[in-house]
């Protein structure tokens, strides 16, 4: 019931975005959002890296 939205609902929520911060923060908004995605995998990626160190085969590619 909740695992997906369909299109309906999100030009409802692209509508509601438009009304509350307008046309020319959009872009910003996008901005800052991708930025934060690429720092979460990155940040998740390193904290893998770290907890599981590298075997001596990976060491030796």
């Amino acid at each position: 019931m909740f695992g997906s939205l369909g299109i309906p609902e999100l030009l409802i929520i692209l509508v509601i975005v438009l009304i509350i911060f307008g046309v020319g923060k959009l872009p910003q908004i996008g901005s800052a959002l991708g930025q934060s995605i690429r720092n979460f995998k990155k940040s998740v990626s390193d904290q893998n890296d770290s907890t599981n160190p590298p075997t001596k085969k990976e060491e030796d590619k």
